[in-house]
């Protein structure tokens, strides 16, 4: 069963930025399109941000300009920059392997971001 660990959340202040990082337990990376979710309380989880095996991105209109999502399949780590924060970015942010938008494996514990002043 593969594992998911997200890293690198806290709290940070409005403009503020973050880096956040996804380890998986076995080498899921190499093939497997890569996404960021995220879960605001009371709302659904919604992919913020994708990466494809051939490293081609997609961003939700949200967050698109301000996010960057990258990879690192030798290290089968996941990453997420988050720069220009908003507080309505504050929500549990998980990462998974999409397959035609949907997430392949069990979820982590996720790691909370919190922007606020």
């Amino acid at each position: 069963q593969v594992q998911l660990v997200e890293s690198g959340g806290g709290l940070v202040q409005p403009g503020g930025s973050l880096r956040l990082s996804c380890a998986a337990s076995r080498n899921i990376f190499s093939i497997n399109t890569m996404g960021w979710y995220r879960q605001a309380p009371g709302k659904e989880r919604e992919l913020v941000a994708h990466v494809t095996s051939g490293y081609s991105t997609r961003y939700a209109v949200s967050v698109k300009g301000r996010f960057t999502i990258s990879r690192d399949n030798a290290k089968n780590t996941v990453y997420l920059q988050m720069n220009g924060l908003k507080p309505e970015d504050s929500a549990v942010y998980y990462c998974n392997a999409v397959r035609s938008l949907l997430p392949i494996y069990p979820w982590g514990q996720g790691t909370q971001v919190t922007v606020s002043s």
